[in-house]
């Protein structure tokens, strides 16, 4: 009975976004009253259960998702990421101008959104589509690839970090996997996917070819660099030296603070207002503005992580959670599939990678201590599985089909196989490490 009510839970979701278009946070507050009241929850209990979810889930990543709206607002403005772009077309040569821009995508992606990255990094392509007289999906591709990837596998992105807190596991060593299984999910879904695009040589749109910035204007390549990767770097570091340092001890303590999420991100804006933003002749006030406007843009994920968050904690208050994982320990699925393909079935139908994500973390966390499953491949396997096929539901399929000028077929052959292909090279890649080393 559990099993059902929540099956009707999540379809009545997903109607209620999809074709009724009611706002993500209404419709997880709607269905998250029917769901407990069909549980034979009392309202008090409900009301309390969705106040204790949203306060749980944003409490843990509203600095995070803050600070790195900051960080990429930053980011965008100052033109680092085209010094980055360049530099690298300058190294690779023009003839390898894809895999220029696929590096670029991934080294960018780390820190930022990927609206944010997509909205700075494609002009950059249309613009060298039409200088180099090259075909813009070709090159753009594995660009997005790269975006794509990061967004849906890594933290401190917004729905890799939320499962990253709801199972509480280390941030560092997620990112330690992420990578590894993101690189060749990259070099499959981008590069070679990619070398099959050369026919799509519609022209992207001319309204999006990006404003040169002078070489005065830019910061230089290491301020870009070091700006951009900085939170990697010290969540990174943090993490592997601490673990061969004795407990309790003063430098370890400092580097495990130094490493929370939070302090890193802190630091990295802090060091990114000086070199992308004072260094670059920008006043404060001017700095501030930019700071201030970067929130408007995450506003929104802050109420679908508090919905996502409110369901969560009805169902497991509900006693749904446990009834599930009871019934997944029968199941002959590995807990790592199950949790792709409950991602995958979300994203599919919502058309949110970030609420296929958080709400299909809901449903694994009983099952990790059942299961004794590697909770940090658990986060990769719904990162992966939260990103399979972008279609119209999806605001980054049009997005996509609008910069680049493509027919719905053209974008469903490009766009969507790209996504699809995403999903289920991380899910082979998470197989692979879990297979091998654990």
């Amino acid at each position: 009975m559990h099993l059902l009510i929540t099956v009707i839970g999540l379809i009545v979701l997903i109607v209620l976004i999809s074709y009724f278009k009611i706002h993500t946070f209404v419709a997880f507050l709607v269905v998250s009253l029917g769901v407990g009241l069909a549980l034979n929850m009392k309202p008090v209990a409900i009301l309390n259960a969705i106040q204790q979810g949203t306060g749980s889930t944003l409490g843990s990543i509203v600095a995070i998702i803050a600070l790195g709206a900051m960080l990429g607002k930053l980011v965008a403005q100052s033109g680092a990421a085209q010094r980055i772009s360049t530099k690298l077309m300058a190294i690779i040569g023009t003839n390898h101008v894809r895999w220029a821009f696929m590096i670029t995508g991934f080294l960018v992606g780390l820190p930022l959104f990927y609206s944010v990255g997509f909205m700075l990094l494609a002009p950059l392509v249309i613009t060298v589509a039409y200088r180099f007289k090259l075909p813009a999906v070709y090159i753009g591709l594995p660009m997005l690839a790269s975006l794509s990837v990061t967004q849906g596998y890594l933290p401190p992105h917004p729905a890799p970090l939320a499962i990253v807190k709801q199972f509480n596991v280390d941030i560092g060593l997620t990112l330690f996997y992420g990578i590894i299984v993101a690189i060749p999910a990259i070099l499959v879904s981008g590069a070679l996917f990619g070398t099959t695009l050369k026919k799509y040589t519609t022209l992207p749109n001319k309204a999006f070819i990006a404003p040169d910035l002078s070489e005065e204007e830019m910061p230089s390549t290491f301020n870009s660099l070091f700006s951009v990767l900085l939170p990697i770097i010290l969540i990174s570091f943090a993490s592997i030296v601490a673990s061969f340092l004795p407990e309790n001890s003063f430098l370890r303590e400092s580097l495990t603070f130094i490493g929370d999420p939070v302090v890193s991100m802190f630091i990295s804006v802090l060091v990114a207002m000086y070199l992308l933003g004072i260094k670059q002749k920008r006043t404060m006030p001017e700095i501030t503005n930019l700071l201030a406007d970067s929130i408007k843009d995450v506003a929104m994920l802050f109420l679908i992580f508090g919905g996502a968050g409110a369901l969560k904690q009805v169902l497991t208050d509900g006693g749904v959670s446990q009834s599930i994982a009871d019934m997944m320990q029968s199941s002959t699925l590995h807990p790592l599939i199950l949790g792709w393909g409950m991602a995958a079935i979300i994203r599919v139908a919502v058309g949110s990678s970030t609420v296929s994500g958080i709400t299909t973390a809901g449903f694994m966390t009983p099952l990790l201590a059942s299961t004794h499953t590697e909770p940090h491949l658990m986060v990769l396997s719904i990162g992966a599985g939260s990103m399979m096929f972008s279609h119209v539901n999806d605001s980054g399929f049009w997005l996509f089909r609008e910069y680049f000028q493509l027919s719905m077929i053209d974008t469903l052959k490009t766009w969507s196989i790209m996504e699809t292909l995403v999903s289920v090279s991380g899910l082979i890649g998470v197989l692979m490490i879990n297979f091998l080393f654990f």
